[in-house]
């Protein structure tokens, strides 16, 4: 088992850092080159910038019983194809059960977008994203329920 973060916009590194110390994980960090992090446990990897390219990095580097951290729901459904698990930096994981529903709510504002409407922003982290983060990824890791 690895921790693969799409990092270029995750909040909570030190979150996954945390846990995966405590553990004995490897992680991984994909950014592409506009970003710059920096990390004593982590790898951190680089990929350009072109469209979709840390994505598809996270997605072909996901195996089996590794935990992807992404915000990207079709990131999410292309690790859960290979037998993944997926969190989101918020905390929220997701399953064959939600996923197809996540998709097609992102499928319906991309279509209000499209035509001229407007769809909710992102609510600012708080702290119960951090409690989250960190208990669900502990319940990953320690592969409880799933």
């Amino acid at each position: 088992m690895r921790i693969i973060v799409d990092a270029d916009a995750c909040p909570g590194k030190d979150i996954i850092e945390e846990l995966g110390k405590e553990h004995g994980l490897e992680i991984i960090m994909y950014c592409d080159i506009n970003h710059f992090l920096s990390s004593d446990y982590s790898t951190i990897k680089y990929m350009d910038s072109g469209f979709q390219s840390v994505d598809m990095a996270v997605a072909n580097e996901a195996k089996q019983n590794d935990i992807v951290v992404s915000q990207d729901f079709g990131v999410a459904a292309m690790v859960l194809g290979k037998k993944a698990f997926a969190i989101s930096p918020k905390g929220y994981i997701y399953t064959n059960d939600n996923i197809d529903k996540l998709l097609f709510e992102r499928h319906i504002s991309a279509k209000v977008r499209r035509g001229g409407g407007k769809t909710s922003n992102q609510k600012k982290r708080s702290r119960e994203d951090d409690e989250r983060l960190y208990r669900n990824l502990l319940k990953l890791i320690k592969n409880e329920s799933m």
